[in-house]
């Protein structure tokens, strides 16, 4: 983990007169050790920032044991970002992209036409869930707006930035008829914090949590929660990278060093690890001995 939690957290909120709810996002160390990763072009940093908040403030929303995965495919220069997280509350996350086609003032209809966006939640127990709609706002935010207005049907608002290194993100969420009975006093009430959100502007993002609220709702009656810390980790080992070989079969698996010129190279397209497997190394998996082998794991 970070030494440095503090600067990786979500952070619930809760107003208690109204039927909504809050959820911040702050990433600093994580979002560096995921661009340290890949040289990304700066529009691609950005939406990685973005899709990295998004999924920080959805880890902190739901509740569930496994792993959440966010995928955004497209046709376009960047066929492809994805982000996991752990309920371990572990990040991590890549992208696919075509640099020489990637101006830095592109928008997102430009960077990924005819994209889709895909929500996996894999349980450790239970059946697993996917939800899928079309990128068809003009930011991220606006999308992950429209995924959950279409597929959960709940009054539900983002904003995402990534810039100058950190990624930030908020999310309101309407609740359940408690506080407020009258369908037009709720309406209202949502209208009135999704507004003051939309005031928020991409300097402010450094005030800090309490800071913010207070300045968006000074007259509402708030509770900030405790901070829930995140960091950067890859789920990628030799151990792994041995089992992807096994899988093919002996047969195939030998072949393939051979095709290869004597040493297979499997490349974590996340963390950007490569681990090596030699003949003596296959031969070994196979036997039963596993992945403890000389052959060098290079960077």
């Amino acid at each position: 983990m970070s030494d440095l939690p503090d600067t990786d957290f979500t952070q619930r909120f809760i107003f208690d007169e109204r039927d909504v709810r809050g959820e911040w996002v702050s990433l600093d160390q994580s979002y560096a050790d995921v661009l340290a990763r890949h040289p990304y072009p700066q529009p691609v940093a950005k939406l990685l920032g973005e899709l990295m908040a998004a999924t920080s403030l959805l880890v902190g929303a739901l509740k569930f044991d496994g792993l959440l995965i966010l995928q955004a495919r497209s046709a376009g220069p960047i066929p492809l970002l994805m982000m996991e997280c752990s309920s371990e509350r572990e990040i991590r996350g890549m992208a696919r992209y075509e640099a020489d086609q990637i101006p830095d003032d592109a928008t997102l209809s430009q960077l990924m036409p005819d994209g889709h966006l895909t929500l996996t939640i894999d349980p450790i127990k239970g059946q697993r869930y996917q939800g899928t709609v079309d990128l068809d706002g003009a930011t991220l935010s606006e999308c992950f707006t429209n995924y959950f207005v279409q597929s959960q049907q709940l009054n539900t608002r983002f904003w995402l930035d990534a810039s100058n290194g950190e990624a930030r993100g908020l999310l309101l969420q309407q609740l359940p008829r408690d506080r407020q009975p009258d369908d037009e006093e709720r309406e209202d009430s949502w209208q009135h914090v999704i507004a003051m959100a939309s005031t928020l502007k991409s300097e402010e993002w450094k005030l800090g949590n309490e800071t913010l609220l207070h300045r968006l709702y000074h007259e509402d009656a708030v509770r900030l929660f405790d901070i829930q810390p995140l960091h950067f980790k890859c789920s990628c080992s030799r151990e792994r990278s041995g089992n992807a070989l096994v899988s093919l079969g002996e047969h195939d698996a030998t072949q393939l060093v051979e095709e290869c010129g004597g040493q297979v190279e499997i490349d974590c397209q996340f963390c950007n690890e490569r681990y090596f497997f030699d003949a003596s190394d296959v031969a070994q998996l196979f036997a039963g001995g596993g992945t403890n082998s000389a052959s060098e794991t290079r960077h």
